[in-house]
């Protein structure tokens, strides 16, 4: 028999070879993408990105534009791992990307608040007879934990995906001008 032909056999594609040969790709990279250094890297940037920019543009108007503008590079590079060529000026940068900067920072914080706030339902408190999946505690536990918890746990890093992507384009469009 050859061992080599015939994925099974054998006593090295044993145990963890033989389950990842059943679950698909794209299943085993949904649930590792919440546990990625990149999503969370994309994260930190949603959050950075706002007092990057506030800071930018006063600092900018004083004088520090090509400060601002590095500044700006420097966390676009660094967080969402795309060089930006050029000695653009930032401030523009900063004032335009701020109304997206917002938007995605809250869509960050309340979808990530989310996941424990959900996993720990009954430290909230409430009534699990008027709680979605009551009237038992159990159920209302399991529903808000299942869909709540998990569910948001596996779709931010996807929306974070997006969201950065449009921040990209944009820090594209505006900072990597010579």
């Amino acid at each position: 028999m050859d061992t080599a032909r015939e994925p099974h056999a054998g006593k090295a594609h044993a145990g963890k070879a033989h389950l990842q040969d059943r679950v698909p790709a794209r299943a085993r990279q949904l649930v590792r993408e919440p546990f990625t250094a990149r999503t969370w890297r994309r994260v930190a940037y949603a959050l950075l990105a706002v007092p990057v920019a506030l800071a930018a543009v006063p600092v900018g108007l004083l004088g520090g534009r090509a400060a601002a503008g590095r500044w700006q590079r420097g966390l676009v590079g660094r967080f969402l791992g795309v060089r930006l060529p050029g000695s653009t000026p930032g401030v523009l940068h900063a004032l335009l990307a701020l109304p997206l900067n917002l938007v995605v920072a809250a869509v960050t914080l309340y979808g990530w608040s989310i996941v424990p706030m959900n996993i720990g339902w009954p430290l909230r408190g409430g009534d699990p007879a008027t709680s979605w999946g009551g009237p038992t505690f159990a159920g209302a536990w399991a529903l808000h934990a299942v869909l709540g918890g998990l569910g948001f746990l596996l779709l931010m890093p996807w929306v974070g995906r997006g969201l950065a992507a449009l921040q990209v384009r944009l820090a594209t469009a505006l900072l990597a001008r010579p």
